[in-house]
Parts: C-alpha cells; sequence; structure tokens
C-alpha cells in the first residue's frame, strides 16, 4: 500500500480580516418566456455556465446541492462536478450537500477521489442528512432508520477517507476487513465538510471527527449562531482536532441596486418559500418576511454589492467564519439574472468585503 503523506489541510481557518467566498445551487428548474418549466438537461447545462463564471471571476468554491425531485435538476453532483472539472481552472468544486444516509460512503468517496483527479486536487465534499427525504423511499430506505443511516454511515466514510485498510462493521451493511478503496487522492486526504441545520447534536458529531463545518442558514438572524459556533470550536478543542474552517450558507441575489435586487428575487423567493412551505406546514409567507430578512441582520443576502458585501462584513464579525457561500440560485430566478449575481459577487462584492475587513 502507498502511504499518504497529509500536507496542512486546506480547510484550515484563515486570517482574522478575510473570509473566502463561495456559490451553491441545487440546479433550480427556471421556466421558459411561455412558462412552462424548463427541461432538466437545459438546466444542467446552463449551471456549468454559471460554475465557469463563478471560476473566471474567482470566486472560491462552487458547490452543486443533492436533490431527487422535479424542482431540482442535480441529482448526481460528482458527475456534475467532473464536467466542471474541464471547465475550470482554480475554483473549488463540491457538493452541497451529499446526502450521506442513502449513498454508499465508500462510492461517494471513489467518485470524489475521481473529481479530485480530474480537477488536480480541486475537490471537496459536503455531507449532510439533507432537508428533504425523497431519496429514502427512491434508494428503498426506511426513514425509521434516519439516524443509524447517518451515523453508521459516517463512520464508515471517515474509515475509508483515511485510504488506510478499511475495518468496520455495523448494522447497515456487512462488515469490513482490510479492504481499500481506490483511486487514492494524489497530496492530501479528501476535504469533507459536515453541513448542519443548527442542532447542537449535530455540532458536536461534525467536531467529534475533526471536520470543518457548515451552518445552513436559511431563515432568521445569522448572529444567533454565533454560540453553536462557538460550541463547534470548544468540542474541537476537547476533542483535541486542530482548528478547521468554520463557514455559513444563506440565500441570496445581487444586482446593480437594492431596489432591483429585491424586485428581481422577490416573486421566485415566495413561489418557492410557500410551496416548501405547504409541504412542511408552514403558514404562508409574505414581503414582510422578505424585506425582513433582507435586512441587514436577516439571512438573505439580497441588494447591490455595497449591502451585500457589508452583511457579509458582518457576518464575519459576529460569527468569526472563515467562509460563506451564497446559495444564488432560488426557485425559477432567470439564468440571466443569476449570470449577474455571480458576476457581481467576484469583480464587485469579494472586493469590497476585502476593503471592509482590512478597514
Amino acid at each position: 500500500m502507498n502511504s499518504v503523506t497529509v500536507p496542512p489541510t486546506p480547510t484550515s481557518p484563515i486570517a482574522p480580516d478575510q473570509i473566502l467566498l463561495g456559490l451553491n445551487t441545487f440546479g433550480d428548474v427556471g421556466l421558459n418566456d411561455d412558462g412552462t418549466p424548463q427541461p432538466h438537461a437545459q438546466v444542467l447545462r446552463q449551471v456549468l455556465e454559471q460554475a465557469q463564471l463563478a471560476d473566471a471571476v474567482g470566486l472560491h468554491a462552487f458547490g452543486v446541492g443533492e436533490h431527487h425531485r422535479k424542482d431540482y435538476a442535480i441529482s448526481a453532483p460528482e458527475v456534475f462536478l467532473a464536467a466542471a472539472a474541464a471547465r475550470t481552472t482554480r475554483i473549488k468544486l463540491g457538493s452541497a450537500v451529499t446526502v450521506l444516509s442513502s449513498d454508499d460512503p465508500i462510492r461517494v468517496f471513489q467518485r470524489f477521489a475521481t473529481v479530485d483527479a480530474l480537477s488536480n486536487g480541486r475537490a471537496e465534499v459536503m455531507l449532510g442528512r439533507g432537508s428533504f427525504v425523497e431519496s429514502f423511499p427512491l434508494f428503498g430506505l426506511d426513514l425509521a432508520d434516519y439516524e443509524t443511516l447517518f451515523e453508521e454511515k459516517l463512520e464508515l466514510f471517515d474509515k475509508v477517507r483515511a485510504q488506510k485498510p478499511i475495518h468496520w462493521e455495523g448494522t447497515t451493511r456487512p462488515a469490513l476487513s482490510g479492504l481499500m478503496a481506490y483511486p487514492p487522492l494524489e497530496h492530501h486526504l479528501l476535504p469533507t465538510w459536515i453541513g448542519v441545520g443548527g442542532t447542537p447534536e449535530s455540532v458536536l458529531r461534525c467536531a467529534q471527527y475533526g471536520y470543518p463545518i457548515i451552518f445552513a442558514i436559511i431563515g432568521g438572524q445569522p448572529r444567533g449562531f454565533a454560540p453553536l459556533a462557538d460550541l463547534y470550536r470548544e468540542a474541537m478543542e476537547k476533542y483535541g482536532h486542530p482548528m478547521q474552517q468554520v463557514a455559513t450558507h444563506s440565500p441570496g441575489h445581487v444586482a446593480e441596486t437594492d431596489e432591483q435586487a429585491r424586485e428581481e428575487l422577490y416573486p421566485h423567493w415566495l413561489a418557492l418559500r410557500n410551496k416548501l412551505g405547504a409541504e412542511r406546514g408552514w403558514g404562508p409567507a409574505g414581503r414582510g418576511e422578505f424585506d425582513a430578512l433582507c435586512s441587514q441582520e436577516g439571512a438573505l443576502y439580497v441588494g447591490s454589492p455595497e449591502t451585500v458585501a457589508r452583511k457579509i462584513a458582518l457576518l464575519k464579525r459576529n460569527l468569526k467564519v472563515d467562509r460563506f457561500d451564497l446559495k444564488y440560485s432560488s426557485g425559477p430566478l432567470p439564468h440571466s439574472a443569476m449570470m449577474r449575481s455571480i458576476e457581481l459577487m467576484g469583480t464587485a462584492v469579494a472586493p469590497r468585503v476585502a476593503e471592509l475587513l482590512a478597514g
């Protein structure tokens, strides 16, 4: 077996006056001019264009989320990322998230190791349980096993990621005794994040494995996650792990002015919010909720480059995060509007954030 030399992790914390900026999308299915849904194949090709633009304007990372429903086009993140690897040169390529509970941890590792090779070391994986459960009946899994599936598969993934002979046993699959998973990564272990929705139990699980953490902040006020970020850092120290990056993910949209950004996003945000709300038993939303979320303390990063940059700088100061990922797609928001948002994130928001944090 080839030994693995592990250099400093690419997810080590960065300087206190800096923040990395990335993008996330689920491949939201938009609408044609006649109001009919776009074909999923067309959406996938558009997302590839969006990844190329994100790379061209110098953003740090591009992540695609796994879903198994008709309103999102990306169900196989690694296949998309392999295509993106061939069209980009610098940007990190990852999932946001991979639903580990309904996948095979060994295959997840192998697919991302392949993306890492094709991208010359730019792959990363974000593991999570996901906020949707369509993958469970699709792959013949019982929702009653929700917790056990994630806990056991995360334990197995961690052993596979170590690139050593795998010794593992549990209840969700036959035991492994000394087998290896290929291909190994060339120069480092696979950068692996845990995506959490905001429970202390999830934070402590992430710290137990010593992985970097990303909080999905889609409502309320980001500053409310400060105690969880502190809990993660305290737990990492308790477990004796070297400190890793803390990141957040939130929806948003950037345009030339605050008014333009809000008016472009609002109808699409509202349609998506009320659709999901009907599925999950939430009450209907309206303009008041949207405007509150767009305020300086809210969880939506919507506005001009100056407004969005100031909110990101505030996030850095409040939570001391190392990275912020903008979920730039929202329901049927037009491809052209998303492309402009990406362009502004790289050419206007990023340099302005750097100025604000340096001041």
